[in-house]
């Protein structure tokens, strides 16, 4: 057993309200439970010793191993081919059809031979709390109960299981045509039990989550050139929306580095406002307008609860239910992937003062007649009153996009979003003939704009740059066309993105900025920016360089995982960095895949 797989060796199941990672050596290697930001169950990716892990995978694997997606679900298969035989591990989990938040949860893994004869081997090895928790073990004919403080976990097997401390190991031999089965369920402490397992059962939950994934994925309306690679970020981002709620996780994991061995460590199992306020409008795209609408609901829900305290109406990121609560702590007992420490859960970040946030939000709910018409008079207030509080308190320095812990700066994209929420708030306000003090959201808007062509611009660079005062490009810039800030054709975006393509770009990935020209207050270096990459092909398409957005769109696609997955990053010999799969990346390719189809269309006639 690999120490450390690559981060970009796993697939993702989940089951809409958390998710797990399988590696294509069959080991489950991160699981929390019951949320996705809830404590650990398996975590040897962060911990290959004291993380926790359960491996299902041939007793002897000599072999070649192969993962793929059952088509248009989120049904991994993990193939194990060797001379002697081929056996499958096929996993998912039932996802929450229900929309109501609940402690049990359950991993499904079927495990048969296709061709052949294959030994199965089978350790689960639970440690529940990031580590940190005990547990005991009742092993008896049924499976095994795992009981830790606040939790129960049930392990069925439809073979027998031995005792290895306060862990389990099985072994089963399967001819060809045969099959097995493993069922691993959570729940509170003294939950009821799962029903028995049986092969009949676990072929039926196979065929019910097919059908919801694929009946789900049909009402895409997407019919461009890369239906696969879209449809993959399409279930995926669905795969990281927490159900009862329509929130986005930004990633499913914590602490996978951005530096194999450095400190960029963090958790992102969170919902940050701009990372999810931008997927209405990918989720739009595809016509998925049930999965947009919910998350704008939980958006006004988060304005609406901070209406009339002596505090910002938005932070940076909340809880999946919208706790804004999210202390950050070093896991001192994990080691770290591959020796990446520090490992944190919860995110300091929340409590930082990002500006650019309200614009998002504000295109988040302009987006399409399908969200705003929905907007209640109630809500409609709660925003025109975060406008006219906007409109005396956008001029202020803050920590921007990047996040960044060495400083408050003056940022451009701050400034641009802030001109995009006084500007889609007066298209919405004229649109749909509502109140609201239209010359002061005006007057803001203008004053933004004047500001960030007087400030935000560099000479020595002829490029929009990252703060005002330096020469530091930013490729967050690249959204200003499509914002609408600029048109695309400018000449002074067309000299920006000329001046980002000599500096930030490198055969054909994005660098977000450089960190050496602007220090971020943190030691190392990072991989290139798959986000930024695909906002480079936004840009490319719309300023109607085609052959090239074309190329580096395709070029980008190389970089994907064996099943279609993004981490955060590229690093320096093309191995994905940071947590995976990023919701970020794959929103932002969704959005670069339409672009680039309704241009190349519109050269070519279509």
């Amino acid at each position: 057993m690999e120490r450390y797989p690559p981060i970009a060796d796993h697939g993702l199941v989940g089951d809409l309200q958390t998710a797990a990672l399988v590696s294509s050596q069959g080991i489950v290697d991160w699981f929390a439970a019951p949320r996705f930001d809830s404590p650990s169950i398996f975590a040897a990716l962060l911990d290959h010793d004291g993380g926790g892990y359960l491996r299902l995978a041939p007793e002897h694997p000599d072999g070649t191993c192969k993962q793929l997606y059952y088509p248009d679900t989120a049904i991994l298969v993990t193939r194990f081919l060797s001379p002697d035989g081929v056996g499958e591990v096929v996993d998912f989990m039932p996802p929450d059809q229900t929309g109501t938040a609940t402690d049990r949860h359950t991993l499904v893994r079927v495990v048969r031979a296709v061709r052949g004869s294959v030994d199965f081997t089978l350790e689960c090895r639970p440690r529940f709390d990031y580590g940190r928790a005990e547990h005991q073990l009742e092993l008896g004919e049924n499976g095994g109960l795992f009981r830790a403080p606040g939790i129960d976990a049930y392990l069925q097997t439809s073979f027998p299981l031995e005792q290895d401390g306060a862990d389990v190991r099985g072994r089963v031999t399967l001819n060809a045509g045969e099959s097995g089965g493993v069922v691993f369920t959570v729940c509170a402490s003294g939950g009821e039990a799962p029903a028995p397992l049986t092969v009949d059962g676990v072929t039926a939950q196979f065929r019910e989550v097919a059908d919801f994934w694929q009946n789900w994925l049909r009402q895409s309306r997407y019919r461009g050139r890369w239906p696969e690679l879209v449809h993959r970020s399409a279930i995926t981002l669905k795969l990281l929306t927490y159900a009862p709620t329509g929130a986005l996780v930004a990633a499913a994991t914590m602490g996978l580095p951005e530096q194999v061995g450095g400190e960029r460590n963090w958790d992102y199992r969170f919902t940050w406002v701009r990372d999810s306020a931008l997927s209405v409008r990918a989720m739009l795209d595809l016509g998925f307008v049930e999965e947009a609408t919910a998350f704008v609901h939980w958006l006004v829900a988060r304005l609406q609860e901070r209406e009339g305290k002596e505090e910002e109406p938005l932070q940076t990121m909340y809880r999946v239910d919208g706790d804004p609560d999210l202390p950050e702590e070093t896991l001192d007992h994990f080691e770290g992937y591959r020796g990446s420490f520090p490992v944190r859960i919860g995110n300091g970040a929340a409590n930082q003062l990002q500006l650019d946030i309200y614009g998002e939000a504000v295109y988040a709910l302009s987006q399409g007649r399908e969200i705003a018409q929905q907007a209640t008079y109630q809500g409609w207030k709660t925003l025109t009153r975060t406008l006219d509080w906007f409109a005396k308190a956008w001029d202020r320095p803050d920590e921007g996009i990047w996040e960044t812990r060495g400083g408050r700066q003056d940022f451009t994209y701050s400034r641009v979003m802030s001109w995009v929420a006084f500007d889609h708030g007066l298209r919405m306000a004229e649109e749909f003939r509502r109140p609201a003090d239209l010359e002061g959201w005006r007057a803001a808007r203008d004053a933004v704009l004047e500001q960030v062509m007087e400030r935000g611009w560099s000479d020595k660079e002829e490029a929009f740059v990252q703060h005002y005062g330096g020469d530091v490009l930013d490729a967050s810039l690249l959204l200003m066309p499509r914002v609408g800030f600029i048109g695309p054709k400018d000449p002074t975006w067309l000299s920006t993105l000329d001046a980002m393509d000599r500096t930030l770009v490198s055969d054909s990935l994005v660098y977000r900025y450089d960190p050496a020209a602007s220090p971020d207050g943190l030691r190392g270096s990072e991989g290139t920016f798959s986000l930024c990459t695909f906002l480079y092909v936004d840009a490319l398409a719309h300023a109607g360089r085609l052959p090239q957005a074309r190329y580096t769109f395709e070029k980008m696609q190389t970089y994907a995982n064996h099943v279609g997955l993004f981490a955060e990053e590229v690093g320096p010999s093309g191995e994905q960095l940071g947590n995976f799969p990023q919701a970020f990346t794959h929103l932002s390719l969704i959005m670069a895949a339409v672009t680039l189809d309704k241009a190349l269309d519109a050269e070519q006639g279509r």
